[in-house]
């Protein structure tokens, strides 16, 4: 479920936990209640968001769909696009993809960034709607534009799909790197793989293997995989035997199916070439990241 909570959410739960005890802390603010009940659309979606967090109350996405549907049927963009979520999800409601891009558009048509992104990827699916890339494309680029990462990202993979849009590796190389630069590890990935690659930008094995890394560490299989790769071949950095065993070891343990096993294969034949005191101390690395991630 997508939940993006408000300003006027946030302020709610501080003024609803500050100075209360631990046993007054499961019930809505009675003041909050009477605002929403009286019609306040901002009320209501900060009730909403509090039942789909159970941060005060027990979680309970029907009262938190209820709580949604009345400020969003008074327009609030937000509760639009929340309720949109729980459609789409089947949280609280029964899942209805249609009804999930319906509250999407109505929230997308006043600008919400987020409803811009989700509605995009209903429709370059086909989920509730006709499939259409350029629907698509077209919603990415508004949310991408208010500078939302992940349709920068999924814009990205448009030119470079030439899906929706005309085919075009510059422009989906500059959209990754807009998204990685904000953290957005698959465009962190996909903008390393564009360097290593040559297509869209120059080829450089060590920009490669620098957004590899920030991708690695936020635990995307894939990236840790060709991190290691690089590591055992010296593209884009000095050959590092334990750092490669180390990478490979890791994308192994968090891959599934066949891309584990490659791992599996290319961790083991690096471990043929490490001495036992390197190879221990390198499954000791493993076990310490993969725990602490």
């Amino acid at each position: 479920m997508k939940l993006f909570y408000s300003t006027w959410f946030v302020a709610a739960l501080l003024g609803l936990v500050v100075g209360i005890a631990p046993a007054q802390k499961r019930k809505i603010d009675p003041s909050l209640l009477a605002k929403a009940n009286a019609g306040d659309p901002q009320a209501q979606l900060a009730i909403g968001e509090t039942y789909a967090s159970g941060v005060l109350v027990p979680r309970d996405l029907a009262q938190a769909a209820t709580w949604l549907r009345k400020a969003a049927d008074q327009g609030l963009a937000q509760a639009q696009d929340h309720l949109g979520g729980l459609y789409e999800s089947g949280d609280g409601v029964q899942q209805d993809y249609a009804k999930a891009a319906l509250w999407y558009r109505r929230a997308a048509d006043q600008n919400l960034a987020a409803a811009q992104l989700h509605l995009g990827l209903l429709n370059d699916i086909g989920n509730g709607v006709q499939q259409d890339s350029a629907a698509a494309a077209a919603l990415f680029r508004k949310a991408a534009l208010q500078g939302v990462p992940e349709a920068q990202y999924n814009l990205g993979t448009m030119f470079e799909r030439g899906a929706g849009v005309g085919q075009d590796y510059t422009q989906a190389a500059d959209l990754y790197r807009r998204a990685a630069e904000k953290g957005n590890a698959a465009a962190q990935f996909n903008l390393g793989l564009l360097y290593d690659n040559g297509t869209g930008v120059e080829k450089d094995y060590a920009q490669a293997a620098s957004w590899y890394g920030k991708a690695a560490q936020q635990g995307l299989p894939r990236a840790q995989f060709n991190l290691g790769t690089m590591y055992a071949n010296g593209q884009g950095v000095a050959v590092n035997l334990p750092e490669a065993y180390f990478w490979l070891g890791v994308a192994a343990r968090t891959w599934s199916g066949s891309h584990a096993e490659e791992a599996q294969h290319a961790r083991d034949l690096v471990a043929t070439h490490l001495s036992a005191t390197d190879l221990d101390a390198a499954k000791q690395r493993v076990d310490k990241w993969l725990s602490g991630h």
